[in-house]
């Protein structure tokens, strides 16, 4: 069995040391940022490197979401950032479903073709127009318009084999301050957050694969974030919500999940509040710490929550790939919703508040 913990690595290629970290027994999952990026080729050398440390193998998930957040570049298909599709629904609201099927089919089969099994997409933040650090990365501001998108990008996911994370649980549209550097507050009611922010993961209900919550304090909810809060991840999202997939932590180095201690006790802490996962990113000592300390014994669901966010179907490689009219549609739908985006000048998108 593998383990629950998420880690980095530094370059394009592994290191010894990173080799015999990965074989930790409670390593279970390896996420890929753009510096480990150079090209498909190496791209794909290197998932099958990390594939061949351990069997079963290691999940390697990366985010791609599009815009700003599309890590790997160099002979993968631009996508444009997800308010572009929410602009098109305002425009042409069958267009922009067909195009997120298609998106959503671009995104996962390139990925699936050099060796990647998941993506941490899609986005259901809500486009409050307050925070920075989501932006343009919303589809939309109309929970249900959100909701409608992220439905036909998770099964174009789907058709490529490819599961989906939809994140950042309730809802980090609202909050200023971004998590990677600050620890951002969310001053609203429950039944407010619920019935905006958090209305698309109702609605999707088991469309979604897996969740990540994200590092805000909900102050008139719980002290500590929904990643590190048992409230939030059993008695609201798996009891109130019916959510019955994986928790993923947001990567536990942010400044964000620091209200719950050092890296260590962060994992712990989100370990115990019911998280499946745990990310830890971009600090190779704290990586360490977690893997030396960290008290887990897996949940009787943990195994099926794992297998769900694996790929299905048969392997994608980039031969295949290329001759596949089922993708090049899917590319040149991407194509025309760029050259529809051109032309048309943005439109004031409706907010629905409660």
């Amino acid at each position: 069995m593998l383990g629950p913990v998420v880690l980095d690595l530094e370059g394009t290629r592994l290191t010894a040391v990173e080799r015999e970290r990965l074989r930790h027994p409670l390593v279970g999952m390896v996420i890929l940022f753009a510096r480990n990026f150079v090209d498909g080729a190496q791209l794909a050398a290197l998932t099958a490197e990390i594939r061949a440390l351990r069997e079963p193998p290691l999940a390697i998930a990366v985010d791609h979401e599009g815009g700003r957040v599309q890590r790997f570049r160099a002979g993968f298909t631009p996508i444009p950032p997800m308010a572009e599709l929410g602009r098109y629904w305002d425009h042409d609201p069958l267009a922009a479903c067909r195009t997120a099927v298609s998106a959503g089919y671009v995104i996962g089969a390139e990925l699936r073709a050099h060796g990647i099994d998941l993506t941490f997409a899609p986005v259901l933040d809500l486009d409050w127009q307050r925070s920075g650090v989501i932006g343009d990365r919303a589809l939309h501001a109309d929970a249900r318009v959100v909701t409608m998108l992220a439905n036909h990008l998770c099964h174009g996911l789907a058709l490529a084999g490819m599961a989906n994370c939809g994140k950042h649980f309730p809802g980090h549209g609202w909050a200023r301050a971004d998590s990677h550097h600050e620890a951002p507050r969310d001053e609203r009611p429950l039944e407010r957050i619920l019935a905006a922010d958090a209305a698309p993961y109702r609605a999707l209900g088991v469309s979604l694969a897996a969740v990540m919550p994200a590092h805000v304090v909900y102050e008139q909810v719980d002290s500590l974030p929904p990643g590190f809060s048992r409230r939030w991840l059993q008695q609201i999202l798996r009891a109130r919500l019916g959510f019955s997939g994986a928790v993923f932590s947001d990567d536990l180095s942010m400044a964000g999940a620091r209200v719950a201690g050092g890296v260590l006790d962060s994992a712990q802490a989100a370990i115990e509040a019911g998280c499946d996962f745990v990310l830890v990113c971009n600090d190779a000592a704290a990586a360490d710490r977690v893997l030396d300390g960290l008290r887990w014994r897996p949940s009787q669901d943990f195994e099926r929550r794992s297998a769900r966010i694996r790929p299905r179907g048969v392997p994608i490689d980039a031969d295949w790939l290329a001759a596949d009219p089922v993708y090049r549609s899917a590319r040149a739908d991407i194509e025309g919703w760029r050259r529809a985006l051109a032309v048309k000048p943005a439109r004031r998108k409706s907010r629905r508040r409660s």
